[in-house]
């Protein structure tokens, strides 16, 4: 063999490892790389799976807000009010505004939901002077609503709230609430004296509930010019009268009887409720005389 024959050979033989040992290092490495593939892999496989569950819980969740039943309120008693000036009969308008004319209805965007008529009548009595008489029933009617409640305890709160305002109406005196019996399910009569310069008011307000409706009946008279003013007992009495027969009016056109009791189930307002103070709308007669 050669010279130049053994060199080439040792030349080779000095290479083979090193390229034995390239070989080794790539499979290493192509064996590494192969390991970040097959855990993102996995990974994906993982989160897929999590997804899928969070899908089915959302699923079984909106299922079961579907079979869920509807929350659900008892349906108020009444659904209509009567004609508001024909709430008080002929006979006992007769009595209360003598001198009255045909009954005024108040403005109302429903009717079946707001309802209300007055009368006013002066008696002339020349130089002895003149009595004035005022009448007015308003009606107003709560619907069950899911959201705000039953009707009759929607209404139960604003009987009480009209009970307030005509506890404390301005300018009035000698303020007195008292329990009425035998009218609606839950009533009360608030009087006072209210002065103005043509004379003195006596103001009556009867506030009423029957079922989820309430009734207010004002009613208030004066004796003008030097006429002596009326008996503040008797104009009680009167209102109390006027809202019986509101109340039964509404009871009729709803076809039930007018009952004098509790029928509703909402509560009774206590004497400690009746003496709050507040505001009252019941100053409107003295300002129409």
């Amino acid at each position: 063999m050669s010279e130049g024959t053994m060199q080439l050979r040792a030349q080779r033989d000095q290479r083979d490892p090193q390229a034995k040992r390239a070989k080794r290092l790539t499979r290493v490495l192509v064996g590494a790389a192969a390991v970040p593939v097959m855990l993102v892999a996995a990974g994906c496989s993982s989160d897929s799976g999590s997804d899928d569950g969070k899908e089915k819980a959302a699923e079984e969740s909106a299922a079961s807000r579907t079979a869920s039943p509807s929350p659900t309120v008892r349906p108020a008693a009444f659904g209509k009010l009567p004609e508001p000036c024909s709430v008080v009969s002929k006979k006992t308008l007769k009595d209360l505004v003598p001198k009255g004319d045909s009954g005024k209805e108040g403005a109302s965007n429903d009717t079946a939901t707001r309802a209300g008529c007055s009368w006013d009548s002066l008696d002339d009595n020349g130089v002895k002077g003149s009595q004035f008489r005022w009448l007015s029933v308003s009606m107003l009617r709560f619907e069950s609503d899911v959201t705000r409640g039953e009707g009759d305890k929607l209404a139960h709160d604003y009987y009480l709230k009209q009970l307030k305002d005509a506890q404390s109406a301005e300018g009035a005196k000698s303020v007195k609430t008292a329990p009425v019996s035998g009218t609606g399910d839950e009533a009360s009569l608030v009087r006072y004296d209210l002065k103005k310069k043509e004379g003195t008011f006596k103001q009556q307000t009867v506030v009423t509930r029957v079922e989820n409706v309430v009734v207010t009946v004002d009613f208030n008279g004066a004796g003008l010019a030097g006429d002596k003013t009326p008996d503040a007992d008797d104009l009680a009495k009167d209102a109390q009268k006027a809202a019986k027969e509101a109340v039964a009016a509404v009871a009729k056109a709803n076809g039930a009887a007018a009952g004098g009791g509790t029928s509703s189930g909402a509560p009774s307002p206590s004497k400690s409720s009746s003496g709050q103070p507040s505001k009252s709308s019941s100053t409107a007669p003295a300002k129409d005389s």
